[in-house]
Formats: C-alpha cells, sequence, structure tokens
C-alpha cells in the first residue's frame, strides 16, 4: 500500500472519528477487573452481575468463563433472552476463525426452539434485533456468507439504536471478523471508525480497546492503537487476553519491554485460571511464544532460552496440535534469532519422536530450522535433501522454501541466482496480507536479503533491504542497529 494511500485512510478514520461522537449519557455499570460497560435489558434484578460480568469477558474473548457467567444468569432468570444470546456469542470467535454452531444453537435452543419462539421470549424490539442477528450469524449456508450477514444485522442494530455502546462494538467486530482475518487496511480503518466513538465516550469499555488494537496492529497504524493498548491493560487486568492484546501494538513499534511486561501479566493471569481449573500452566502457547520473542528482541537469549525448556518439556506429555505448533515457532526464534548454530542439533530441544509429525507444515518448519542453520555452518546437505522432498503447499512454506534455495545457489558460487531468489521470497511475503505479531517467516526475507547483500559487499542494495525489513519488523535485534 503507497503511503498516499495510508495517509488518506488515516485522514478518513480521524474524520469519521470526529463525526460520529456517542451522546455519552449512558451510566457504566464496573466490574472490577473487566471494565465498564452499560446494557440496558429486560433481564431481573438477579441476573443482572452475572450477565454483565459475561458481556465483559466476552469483549476481552475469555469466552470459557463469559459462558459460564451467562448461564449463570440463565440460572438466575430463565426467561432472559440476552443471557441466552450472550452464551450463543461466547462460541463464535470471529478474528479467530472459529464457530461452534452446533454449541451455539444447542444454547440457544434452550430458550426457544424455534427462531420465533426466541422471539418472543425478547419483550423489546432492541432484544429481539439482538437475537435476529444470531439467526443470521448461526443460520444456514457458507459460514463467510453468515458473516456477512451477521455483519448487516449489526449494522441495523447499530443504526436504529445508536445510543447503544454494545451494538457499535459488537458492529465493529463483526467488521473485523468479515475478512477472515486477513487484513485489509480500508476494512479495518472501517472497524475502527465504528468503535472508536465508544472508546470516546467510555474509555474503560474493554471491548472498545480490544477492538480497536486489533484495528490498528500493525507498524503502518500502530501508532493510532497506542492510547487503546495503554488503557486496556488498566481496564482488564482480570483478563489475561486483554494484557496480552496490548502488545499487538507493542509489537509492531518494536517496544519490547511493553512486550515482555504484558505478556508477563497475561501468563500469570492465565496460569491463575488455569490453576483454579485443575489445569497446568500453559508453557507452549500463545503469552509465552510473544513473551519468548519479546526476550530474544532485547538480546535475553538466557530468559528466552528458558521459556524454550519449558515448552521443550511439555512435548513429553502429550501435547496438543496447538502447543506443538507453538514449540516449533519459539525453537525456530530461539536458533535464528540468537545465530546460535549449533543449538539446532541442541538435545534438550529435539523433541520426541512422532510429535511433530502430525502437522506437515509444522514438520516443514523445524526442518527448515535445521537446514537454515546448517547452511550458516556451511553444510548445504540437509537443505538440498529437505528441497527435494515435497513442499506444503502452504504459503509460509514456499517463501521458506525460497530462501533455501536462495542459499544453497549462494553457497555454490551462484551469486545472480541466488539473490534472485532470496529477492523472489522478499516480493512474495511483500505482497502477503499483512500478519500481526512475531514474523510467521520466521527469518524475515528483507533481513535475510540485506545480511547476504551485505556480504557481497553490496552495501547500498543491503541498506535498502534492511529499511524494508525494518518498516515490517520495527525493531528486530538483528535489523534494527543496522538501519539506525
Amino acid at each position: 500500500m503507497r503511503t498516499t494511500t495510508r495517509t488518506f485512510l488515516i485522514a478518513f478514520v480521524c474524520a469519521a472519528m470526529l463525526g460520529a461522537r456517542l451522546d455519552g449519557r449512558q451510566q457504566p455499570t464496573h466490574v472490577p477487573g473487566l471494565g465498564s460497560i452499560s446494557f440496558p435489558n429486560s433481564g431481573s434484578a438477579t441476573a443482572q452481575a452475572p450477565f454483565v460480568r459475561g458481556v465483559l469477558l466476552l469483549h476481552s474473548f475469555e469466552f470459557e468463563p463469559a459462558a459460564e457467567a451467562f448461564r449463570e444468569s440463565q440460572k438466575a432468570d430463565a426467561g432472559f433472552a440476552l443471557a441466552y444470546w450472550g452464551e450463543a456469542m461466547t462460541y463464535n470467535h470471529p478474528l479467530w476463525q472459529q464457530q461452534d454452531r452446533d454449541a451455539a444453537l444447542k444454547a440457544l435452543a434452550r430458550l426457544g426452539a424455534t427462531p420465533e419462539a426466541r422471539m418472543a421470549k425478547a419483550p423489546t424490539d432492541r432484544e429481539k434485533q439482538y437475537l435476529a442477528a444470531l439467526d443470521a450469524l448461526y443460520g444456514e449456508g457458507p459460514k463467510k456468507d453468515r458473516d456477512q450477514a451477521y455483519m448487516l444485522a449489526m449494522a441495523k442494530l447499530s443504526d436504529t439504536y445508536p445510543a447503544d455502546h454494545e451494538a457499535r462494538a459488537f458492529y465493529g467486530l463483526s467488521v473485523l471478523g468479515s475478512r477472515d482475518s486477513v487484513r485489509d487496511f480500508a476494512t479495518y480503518m472501517r472497524a475502527a471508525a465504528i468503535v472508536q466513538p465508544v472508546f470516546d465516550a467510555n474509555p474503560d469499555h474493554p471491548g472498545a480497546a480490544h477492538y480497536l488494537i486489533h484495528a490498528f496492529d500493525d507498524p503502518i497504524h500502530a501508532p493510532l492503537g497506542v492510547p487503546a493498548a495503554r488503557k486496556y491493560s488498566s481496564i482488564a487486568p482480570g483478563a489475561a487476553h486483554a494484557q496480552h492484546m496490548t502488545t499487538h501494538i507493542f509489537v509492531a513499534l518494536g517496544l519490547w519491554d511493553d512486550v515482555i511486561a504484558a505478556n508477563i501479566r497475561a501468563m500469570e493471569a492465565q496460569d491463575a485460571d488455569n490453576a483454579k481449573r485443575g489445569r497446568p500452566a500453559n508453557v507452549c502457547g500463545h503469552y509465552s511464544s510473544w513473551l519468548q520473542y519479546g526476550y530474544l528482541m532485547k538480546k535475553d537469549s538466557a530468559r528466552a532460552a528458558g521459556l524454550m525448556d519449558k515448552c521443550h518439556a511439555r512435548m513429553s506429555a502429550s501435547p496438543g496440535g496447538g502447543e506443538v505448533g507453538y514449540f516449533v515457532s519459539m525453537r525456530a526464534r530461539q536458533i535464528l534469532d540468537t545465530e546460535d548454530w549449533p543449538a539446532a542439533s541442541k538435545r534438550t530441544w529435539t523433541p520426541p519422536a512422532g510429535v511433530i509429525g502430525a502437522a506437515r507444515a509444522n514438520a516443514w518448519t523445524y526442518e527448515f530450522t535445521n537446514a537454515f542453520a546448517a547452511l550458516r555452518r556451511g553444510d548445504p546437505a540437509p537443505a538440498k535433501a529437505l528441497l527435494a522432498a515435497p513442499i506444503p503447499g502452504d504459503a509460509t512454506s514456499k517463501v521458506h522454501a525460497d530462501e533455501l534455495r536462495g542459499l544453497v545457489a549462494l553457497s555454490g558460487g551462484q551469486t545472480e541466482q541466488g539473490l534472485t531468489l532470496l529477492k523472489s521470497a522478499a516480493a512474495a511475503e511483500d505482497a502477503a496480507p499483512f500478519e500481526f505479531g512475531p514474523p510467521a517467516i520466521v527469518k524475515p526475507t528483507f533481513e535475510l536479503l540485506g545480511e547476504e547483500l551485505a556480504k557481497l559487499g553490496r552495501n547500498v542494495e543491503a541498506a535498502a533491504a534492511f529499511a524494508r525489513a525494518s518498516e515490517r519488523t520495527p525493531g528486530r535485534a538483528l535489523t534494527s542497529h543496522i538501519h539506525r
């Protein structure tokens, strides 16, 4: 996206923010540790506290405790329509591309067997519209079509009741979710323009802060998300995801001390909740992975390695597929970002046989790391063997393959061919939709291209590659000192 387009989009958002203020007359209910919202409804007095707690947790993507809170509200008032709406909402995770339609429909069926029966339980038009939006979200047809229908239903609800902060916040989230997590700057700026007035009217609204962070979590727009990120951690200290979420902005700006502190808080909150539920601490997960990346960017390899050791130990205890994926990426970053090439064969970071093979992309990234490290040690054989085998069809594996091809060619004295392959890998990464957080390409392509150009004494070209690397991944330890 060119600079003029970026400037136009930012100007558009700012204008929309100024022109779409909410009246601010709603009196929020505050729940310590979770934030404040105002959500008038027809439920009984005894159903209010768990209902509000459920909505606050829902805004912070704490879906399991949110569902529990909504069921508590249902128990207090069996005919409270929005309590069932709330539980059904916890089964849709739009920014994670996850939806449990069956569970949602089962929850709604406890209110009424049909949409018509459920509508009859909602005493106001506003509550009926909330239920109607779920009928669109969990109706028939492909999920993509249902997501679009839900977004339109939430737009109608928000337009009909412009002072309803919840309708507007969930409408903004539906816009973010309409792209199936594929970053489209115009769509994300549109979502920001929808949600910003809620944040302005109620700076303690967890959903407003959360969704603004999602809208701005890329290096171009991250400065716009700093106020929401700074505020969100204090809004919802009792929500682990809220603590972590602030780091989407901090990673995009290279603020590593903030990344570390926030993910430590997130892990502590998550571990406390796991302990209550009789579950082990999560050592191979989203928060630990981002924490390790923060340590690596601060060149604190010892603390990063400590997290890596805990994650490796988990590989011997029947890990889930997601945990294996985090292990693979954490191991790759530990080796590639410290440039500790012998560590690729470090025994304590070698998983038990059979653990990685379940997911082909995980297996390939694992072997890519080994092959890359071998190349840096002067041995191209593992890379050649890996490239001779079938390569997974995902975009990340294809880019990694071009990186290896380029390095193999360079190691064999084929300079221009090698650089062409590395430039091809960089172009492919540059053309792909932006992905927030630690780079999905575990060895960023422009960084690698800059390193190889510098080795060849082509310093002007190397500087340009490093500059582009710094734009995509600000503050990375291996490029920031060069670009600065």
